[in-house]
Formats: structure tokens, sequence, C-alpha cells
């Protein structure tokens, strides 16, 4: 339930109320805005009606949450909610870029693809220590060396780093050295996962499922919102259809959608979303052009001899001319790298 405050209602009388909605047993939300405040009130919302909302004289209009997802739709929070990555704002006037190798590898291989990158002006470095793998003959990441290797990168370039997590037991660990998890689209329904992430204030990057709809992404997001953490970028990495001549489908339908459904910022993966490295550049151009907050790509000095998503990894020529051509598309959207 969604509650609208009258004009002038003090900061008091608006908590007071809020005390009442949360002694209920409801989650209680409040939001104070400029002219109004706005209070949330989420659960079992016939318990309300003890509280004679309608007749309060501070309160102005009551109006029902009517989305399955209550935290993380635009209904309750109609202003564009922006993620820190370290000093980098994620969303709104913003078009965020985040490269880096699919894998860490090694010392020598990280530190120089994050060199690379950074030359170019990018936000975030990502990079995976914990790889889940379809066989289990693949590399698998590093661990816990991958990780110290994560922070050793952002100490040299002052670059946040992105890693995905892929046990909940690992979260703990993995938050001493990173600065934003990635939740991989085999994880995206793990919901003790994302209840793990959700205890801790980290920002997370949430992919959508290979098969999951635009609803189940959002409620995905919902379970870590609702475990008591804001910070949730969703991102577009393509989904599994009948067609072959890509990796995955990208649904840049679903980027459009999104933006008007949800005050999250989203992403866009070219990278897993097509699998081939020509394709990268145009989806890239087309993310910023639907409305995308920015674009995760995968890069790497030399792709040819990655362990992992080669064929998918610009290399630094490939990468300078990405974000060369990716300006005008950006500015043209209303936003600035």
């Amino acid at each position: 339930m969604i509650i609208i405050l009258k004009a002038g209602v003090t900061e008091v009388a608006a908590k007071q109320l809020l005390a009442q909605i949360e002694a209920l047993g409801l989650k209680p939300l409040y939001m104070p805005g400029v002219e109004r405040t706005v209070l949330g009130a989420i659960g079992d919302e016939r318990v309300l009606q003890s509280l004679h909302l309608d007749s309060n004289p501070i309160v102005d209009e009551i109006k029902p949450i009517l989305s399955k997802y209550k935290l993380v739709s635009r209904e309750i929070n109609p202003v564009d909610t922006h993620v820190m990555l370290g000093n980098h704002a994620v969303g709104g006037e913003r078009f965020t870029v985040i490269a880096g190798p699919c894998g860490v590898e090694s010392r020598e291989q990280l530190l120089s693809v994050a060199k690379m990158v950074n030359g170019q002006g990018v936000a975030a470095l990502r990079g995976g220590a914990f790889k889940p793998r379809t066989s289990p003959y693949s590399f698998q990441g590093l661990g816990e060396a991958g990780l110290k290797l994560l922070k050793e990168a952002n100490q040299l370039t002052g670059l946040p780093t992105v890693s995905e997590v892929i046990d909940a037991n690992d979260v703990e660990l993995m938050a001493n050295y990173i600065d934003c998890f990635q939740i991989g689209a085999r994880n995206m329904q793990n919901f003790r996962l994302l209840e793990a992430v959700g205890r801790l204030r980290l920002p997370v990057l949430l992919k959508r499922g290979m098969s999951a709809t635009v609803e189940e992404l959002l409620l995905a997001a919902e379970y870590i919102v609702n475990a008591g953490n804001p910070n949730v970028i969703l991102c577009e990495r393509g989904i599994r259809t009948f067609e072959t001549a890509t990796r995955n489908t990208l649904d840049l339908n679903a980027v459009a959608y999104l933006k008007r459904k949800t005050h999250l910022p989203v992403l866009v993966d070219p990278s897993h979303g097509t699998g081939v490295r020509e394709l990268i550049a145009p989806l890239s151009f087309a993310a910023a052009a639907v409305g995308a907050d920015g674009i995760i790509v995968e890069s790497h000095l030399k792709p040819c001899e990655a362990l992992s998503d080669g064929h998918q990894a610009l290399d630094a020529e490939q990468f300078s001319t990405l974000m060369d051509g990716l300006r005008p598309f950006v500015h043209a959207a209303g936003k600035q790298l």
C-alpha cells in the first residue's frame, strides 16, 4: 500500500504513523519528498483497516501496489535509483561501462587488462574469480587468489571491481575484496544467495536468467531489496531462444520495458547476449538507444589465449573502437560517458 501524506505534514507525524504501520507487522517504508512525504506498507494490507487511514487528517491519498514486485516497482518509487560503484553513480544521466576479462587468470593478465580499460574511462573492472562453467573440465577460476588480484587491481587503478558470487557461503569472503557482487544467469533464482547478498549493502549486479521472464528478474531483485540491500543493478544478458546464429538472443525489448516498470538501473551485456565479437559494438549502440544505463563487456589483451569466452572478448584496439563509436549514441540518448 502507498500512503501519500498531505503537504506540510511534519516528519514527527509521518514517523508516528510509520511506527503504527510497523506495529501491525507490516514492512514500513519512509520516502520523504520535496513537497510530499510518501509512506509504504508491505505485507497483508487488510490489517491496515484498524488504522482508518481514509479518515486520518494527515493522509491525502491511499493507493494499492498492484505489481507483484513491490519494492523495485516505480509504483512505490517513481524516481530513478542511483547505485554507487566507488565514486561512480550508475543510473541517471551517466552511461556506465564495466569492462574486463571473463575470468581472472593471472596477475599479469588482470593488471594488463585493468590498465587497458582504465585508459578508456570505464567505471569499473569486471573479472571472475569463481567461474560457474557448463563443463566440469573447463577453467573454474582462481578462487580467493583471484579475489586478491582484483583487490590489487583496484588499488593500482582506482577502479571498483565486479565479480560473480556463486555460493552463499562465499558472500562474506568476497565482500572483503570486491566492490560489487555479480549474480550470474544460472543463479538468478538461487533465492538463498539473493538473500545473502541482500543482507549486505554492497552493490549487486543481477543478471537475467537465460530462460527467465522480465517479471521473474524483477522478483529476483525484490528478494535482494526486501532483505535490506537497495543497491541493485539489473542486467539484460540475452535469453535462450530457437535461434542458433548467436549464443543468445539479446532482448532489448526488455530494457525499454524495465525502464518503465522499475526505478533500478539497467545494464546490457552484449558479450553474452551475442557471443559474437563483431556484434558487440552495434548491440552496445542499440542498448544506449533504447535507454540502457550502461553496458558490461568482456575484454582481454590476447583473446585467443583466454581461458574462458575468448571468442567474445575485445582486444585493446577493438575496445577503443567501441568506446569511440559509443559516444555519439550515448549523447543522443541524453547521457554522458
